[in-house]
């Protein structure tokens, strides 16, 4: 495989960001890895990252290089701080940024296929509540979205006022905190949800000694209730941590690429 470090312009944001990108590579003398074939475009990835990480988080602490090289998979890792892949009341449009720059420009830049079928994203926490929205209102461009212990309930999220994301939280949605009812709120991305066919399939994981664990639960009823194409796992004992992360998104893989 090889690592891309890109720095380009984005232009919802006004300013330079960056992805690392994952890009198979076909070889014959790499010892210790399966070579890669050769395609024109290849299946892809949009794996997001957790609020207190980067686009280097996924590469740091997973072997996703690994895992992806022996799939002929191609993964792209933006970076949105932290911003939960929102357009924020008071900073940038980082929902505009993940849903529209970084695909079409990943695209533009590297041999990643145009194919629905072959679009897939996923994310962990907050990354997981990016990849459920951009599944439940982007379904035109991606066909499966997996949530790795998603903040997948940020309203409830925002009504705890955790000082870790208080100010995040008024940033995002500015002074009134609220998501509820709106398109940045998953349950009601789920009721208004765009119909396509064949619909998106989405994929949710989850520890049971997660903080996050309730808020899971709770998607997955509604989720339930309004016939959403889920599949769920969750975890004994498992926590919000990136060896149980690591795990997991092989799991997320075989996900994307099983066949109908």
């Amino acid at each position: 495989m090889a690592l891309i470090t890109c720095e380009f312009f984005a232009e919802s944001l006004g300013l330079t960001s960056s992805m690392n990108v994952i890009i198979p590579q076909p070889s014959v003398g790499q010892i210790g890895v399966v070579s890669a074939t050769q395609k024109s475009r290849y299946p892809w990835i949009l794996l997001l990252h957790g609020i207190s990480d980067s686009h280097t988080a996924w590469m740091r602490y997973t072997s996703i290089e690994r895992y992806a090289t022996a799939h002929n998979l191609a993964v792209v890792m933006p970076c949105v701080h932290r911003s939960f892949y929102s357009n924020m009341k008071y900073g940038f449009k980082y929902w505009d940024f993940i849903s529209h720059d970084v695909p079409n420009l990943a695209r533009l830049l590297f041999p990643l296929s145009e194919k629905r079928e072959e679009t897939f994203v996923a994310g962990l926490s907050m990354g997981g509540y990016g990849a459920f929205k951009l599944g439940l209102r982007k379904p035109e461009i991606f066909s499966k979205a997996a949530s790795l212990s998603g903040a997948l309930d940020i309203q409830r999220l925002m009504d705890t006022k955790d000082p870790y994301f208080d100010n995040d939280f008024t940033m995002i949605f500015g002074d009134a905190r609220t998501a509820r009812n709106t398109p940045d709120d998953l349950f009601y991305c789920m009721k208004e949800q765009n119909t396509f066919d064949p619909p998106v399939e989405f994929y949710q994981v989850c520890g049971t000694a997660d903080f996050l664990y309730n808020d899971n639960k709770t998607f997955l009823a509604a989720a339930k209730e309004h016939k959403l194409a889920l599949s769920y796992s969750e975890d004994p004992g498992a926590d919000h941590e990136w060896g149980y992360w690591d795990r997991k998104i092989r799991d997320v893989i075989d996900f994307f690429l099983k066949k109908p």
